[in-house]
């Protein structure tokens, strides 16, 4: 399984999390966990997504997602499983 972690911070707006699915179903990449929480205002999302049948690469994922992102008034980041992992590690 090829897996990346997406990263969403921004001002709370209605459709954040709707627009970002409905771009990622539309390439084939397959959400696996996601946890949201708002904090006076503040959005903050995490998710783990499956890219094995992603029609497009990991760069077009990461401009694509940006333009939502502009798009929702929302940082969209997205990084490589491993890359996170190797950054996270204690």
């Amino acid at each position: 399984m090829n897996r990346v972690i997406i990263t969403v911070v921004g001002k709370d707006t209605v459709g954040i999390i709707a627009g970002i699915c409905t771009y990622l179903a539309s390439h084939g990449i397959n959400i696996l966990d996601i946890s949201q929480t708002i904090l006076q205002g503040i959005f903050n999302m995490m998710m783990i997504v499956d890219v094995s049948k992603a029609d497009i690469s990991f760069d077009e994922l990461s401009d694509g997602l940006d333009a939502v992102g502009e798009e929702k008034g929302v940082n969209i980041k997205c990084q490589r499983e491993e890359i996170f992992t190797s950054m996270h590690r204690v």
